[in-house]
């Protein structure tokens, strides 16, 4: 099967393949057994690819584990608040297990730690939670991630510059950790500055918003990196809105659709993609091995890859910016 891939008078056709599990295999005991477990996943928002390919590799693992799962999220991403009264809710039924994956890094952590009362093992997924009953984490580097794209960006400005940031949830674990990853690798090149950090809350307007404001406010800019999907699909609209696609270098986060048709316009330079399939998929499996009283890893670790237009065709990475056929 072939997406054509089209944008003005651009077509690219890209090859559509289904995911590549590694390290899933899947244990005999676990998939075979008679018992049917109840896991319920409370993600930080119930739209966007991102989670739809979370969900996606979380129902195929629900499937091999004999797992009933019950997919749970707020209306928006930085509601930490509903977070925590799905999580009570959650708590009230009894799960075998719950997979978290946390609005807030300090704010879920009391509402975690409850569920060792009740021998409810918790797999953190995505971004950690401040609480030591979790039995794993499972999810990105997301430090590493950050490090990754504030490699690529110096390089594309020439080791010297003012740079603008567009993060999501302040406060959120992933979000803070892609943040100071990429702080960090910048500070080692005096010629750069970061003149700006904005916050859009997972939100695609105000992202837009927030990137027209700056790019408006600081007219020297020569490169923004966006830290997720939402924020990457915001900003991106409004470089290119502005005309300074190709002129200001931008990386993103993520592949939605909309960044795929940016990296083909040479509007963003290059995006770091995780491994959303398998974010859903491994959490799965660990609650079914942790509800079968299975010892975990602290961390199930899933790769980021940096992913431009010399390297988009390239067969494994088609798997991950193509994880399902639509």
């Amino acid at each position: 099967m072939r997406f054509i891939f089209r944008r003005g008078k651009r077509m690219l056709p890209l090859l559509l393949m289904l995911p590549l599990l590694s390290s899933c295999t899947a244990t005999g005991d676990l998939q075979n057994g008679d018992q049917v477990l109840v896991v319920d996943m409370i993600v930080k928002m119930d739209r966007g690819d991102y989670w739809s390919t979370i969900k996606m590799g979380a129902e195929v693992a629900a499937k091999e584990y004999n797992v009933r799962l019950n997919f749970l999220a707020p209306e928006n991403e930085n509601d930490y608040k509903d977070q925590i009264r799905l999580m009570e809710e959650s708590i009230e039924r009894r799960p075998d297990a719950i997979v978290l994956a946390a609005s807030d890094y300090e704010a879920l952590g009391q509402v975690t730690d409850r569920t060792s009362y009740y021998g409810i093992p918790v797999i953190s997924m995505d971004s950690e939670v401040a609480s030591t009953k979790v039995k794993t984490f499972v999810g990105t580097n997301n430090y590493e991630a950050g490090q990754k794209a504030a490699e690529r960006l110096v390089k594309l400005i020439g080791e010297q510059g003012e740079i603008g940031i567009v993060n999501f949830v302040k406060g959120a674990r992933n979000a803070d950790q892609r943040e100071e990853g990429f702080l960090d690798y910048v500070a080692r090149f005096p010629g750069i500055r970061v003149l700006d950090t904005r916050y859009c809350g997972s939100d695609e307007t105000l992202a837009y918003r927030l990137t027209r404001d700056m790019l408006q406010a600081y007219s020297g800019l020569d490169g923004i990196v966006s830290l997720s999907a939402e924020s990457s699909i915001g900003a991106g609209r409004a470089v290119e809105e502005l005309g300074y696609g190709g002129t200001i270098k931008m990386i993103a986060f993520d592949n939605p659709p909309e960044m795929l048709e940016l990296l083909q316009e040479e509007t963003v330079q290059a995006m770091v993609v995780q491994n959303p399939f398998n974010n859903g998929y491994l959490a799965v499996m660990a609650a079914a091995k942790a509800a079968h009283g299975e010892r975990l890893e602290d961390k199930i670790p899933t790769d980021t890859k940096l992913i431009d237009l010399d390297n988009m065709l390239w067969p494994e990475n088609q798997k991950l910016l193509f994880p399902f056929v639509k």
